[in-house]
């Protein structure tokens, strides 16, 4: 056997990778003893790489359990095949197919052999057994062997039919499982050889290995040999070594793992009827999320959908427990106060998602533990008590990877409000309600002047926030009120982090609002457009407040956030 080009690794002076086939034959062929471990599915495909072997066995006893059927061919090649592109897809190792006896006669490991390597199966091994076939280890000593001849023809026809120089094809060697014995075995093996085998499997029933041992003295390194001591296990791998084996198949132990750990934990379930006895023994959800490369996609989409943005994220700022809603709010934030039903919270959250928004982060503090987290990521301010509504910003400020709207937690709106504000372009845009030009009650506040009052009969002008604030000089009248809602895109995300860090170190931070981020990127020059509306949202700051929330809960669509709340409307 030649070894592998070592230009195969070089192509005008660029290092490129080898092949999985090509691969595959480097093992068979190192000086080394190498190992290879038995999958059935994209999952284990995938556990068998991290776990750091170097190639994969896809095993027809795993393959056919893990359809639920026998290893008699009862699974169709076609099904493993199908299944093969899943484990490739998992994996970028080299699979050597446990091929049974290449499902046919010559033509059939032909058409096997053509579409493995369509799929980027790096070999197949094929026994000398008649179609269909048993497993080894039942009955083995009553099992018939093929032809020689007929056997070697199919190897023959897979080798001229392999488009890829490096596709293995290994001849297993089924003499001794079948009782026929030592002289018989290397007989088998010698012709196989003869016949292009790129690799001989040499297989015994014994518990002992002996029988391996003793094949290999013999066998004296004509070809690789390739062995599975799954009923010899407990010789010590160098006496492998030693003998000059190739290649170790560990050939089916995921699947029986598999199914012992499947078979308990069901049985525990069914028998206490609950989950806590075995969810610490088992592995997360979120692990099972790692292993199908969920990130992945996550990342992909930052690509690829909606046009090359990310779908948005939002933050919700829930810290408080709600000033003026202390007899409310005893046991729970205000954002979990019931409204209309449920909670205000997730009438918020609700509207987000119905815009196509759920990566939502809430920032909780005051009784953060009775914020109901489905669908969110609860984030907390621990010192909700003596800071303000930057610091809790700040603590989901990691979370700002995609296009992010900013969001008090007492707010319910419209939708169509949500809606227009996440379909603007500028990096930082608010809603402005030109509605409330003057204060209607104490709890009023975050008044807005603008570069332009809000004119309803001139729709597409571009007006920018010049500053927020509590008070209003004489004569000075605003042009309406910061209801709650911010958007940051594209660029935006990095500055406003920035700006953030950079507040961070004032050392009135603790007490800054996010108003005085709104002012704060205003000074630094930065452009921060305005969404006009005209009411349609409802802010619960009082107990007041809270009372007319369920009138304007109570008027909504089932798809929008908001109703008629009874204000001016557009």
């Amino acid at each position: 056997m030649n070894a592998i080009d070592p230009n195969l690794l070089a192509t005008s002076g660029t290092a490129v990778p080898l092949s999985r086939a090509a691969r595959l034959r480097q093992m068979l062929l190192s000086n080394e003893l190498e190992f290879i471990m038995e999958a059935h599915n994209g999952l284990s495909a995938r556990i068998v790489r991290e776990a750091g072997f170097k190639g994969i066995w896809a095993s027809g006893l795993a393959i056919s359990a893990q359809f639920g059927v026998r290893d008699n061919n009862e699974a169709s090649w076609t099904q493993v095949v199908d299944n093969l592109e899943f484990m490739a897809d998992a994996s970028d190792l080299p699979i050597l197919l446990d091929g049974d006896t290449g499902y046919g006669n010559f033509n059939n490991v032909r058409r096997l052999v053509r579409k493995l390597e369509q799929r980027g199966i790096a070999g197949v091994c094929i026994e000398d057994k008649i179609f269909p076939k048993t497993n080894s280890f039942i009955g083995g000593e009553q099992q018939p062997l093929a032809d020689i001849d007929e056997f070697c023809g199919k190897i023959k026809a897979g080798k001229d039919s392999q488009a890829d120089d490096n596709f293995s094809i290994v001849a297993r060697v089924e003499a001794l499982i079948a009782g026929w014995g030592m002289e018989e075995a290397l007989r088998r093996a010698e012709a196989y050889r003869q016949a292009g085998a790129d690799a001989i499997l040499i297989h015994s029933k014994l518990s002992k290995a002996d029988e391996i041992v003793t094949f290999a003295r013999e066998w004296g390194n004509r070809a690789p040999l390739v062995i599975v001591p799954t009923k010899y296990y407990s010789t010590p791998t160098d006496v492998f070594r030693k003998a000059g084996i190739s290649l170790i198949i560990w050939a089916n132990h995921l699947i029986r793992v598999a199914a012992s750990g499947m078979q308990a934990v069901a049985k525990d379930i069914y028998e206490n009827q609950t989950l806590v006895n075995v969810e610490d023994r088992i592995a997360t959800v979120n692990e099972i999320f790692r292993l199908q490369d969920a990130d992945e996609y996550s990342a992909a989409e930052k690509i690829y959908l909606t046009g090359g943005q990310a779908p948005g994220s939002a933050v919700v700022l829930a810290a408080g427990r709600g000033k003026g809603l202390e007899a409310l709010t005893e046991d729970k934030p205000k954002v979990m106060l019931p409204v209309a039903g449920k909670p205000l919270l997730r009438w918020l959250v609700d509207g987000f998602k119905n815009q196509g928004i759920n990566d939502i982060t809430v920032v909780g503090g005051y009784k953060a533990e009775a914020i109901d987290a489905a669908g969110i990521n609860l984030v907390r301010n621990d010192r909700y008590a003596e800071t303000g509504e930057l610091a809790s910003l700040a603590a989901a400020a990691d979370t700002l990877q995609n296009d992010t709207v900013i969001a008090y937690g007492d707010l319910l709106f419209r939708s169509y409000i949500l809606r227009d504000l996440v379909d603007t372009d500028a990096p930082f845009s608010v809603v402005i309600d030109s509605s409330e030009s003057a204060p209607s009650n104490q709890s009023v506040r975050d008044f807005a002047w603008c570069s332009a009052s809000d004119d309803r009969d001139l729709f597409g002008q571009k007006v920018l926030l010049k500053k927020i604030s509590d008070d209003v000089p004489a004569g000075d009248a605003p042009h309406g009120r910061w209801i709650g809602l911010m958007n940051v895109r594209g660029e935006g995300r990095a500055r406003l982090q920035k700006l953030l860090g950079e507040l961070r170190q004032r050392p009135d931070f603790d007490k800054l609002d996010l108003p005085d981020l709104l002012n704060a990127l205003v000074a630094a020059g930065e452009q921060v457009e305005v969404k006009y509306v005209h009411g349609h949202w409802r802010g619960v700051n009082d107990l007041d407040d809270f009372r007319r929330a369920g009138d304007f809960a109570h008027g909504q669509s089932p798809f929008s956030v908001g109703g008629s709340d009874g204000e001016a409307a557009q």
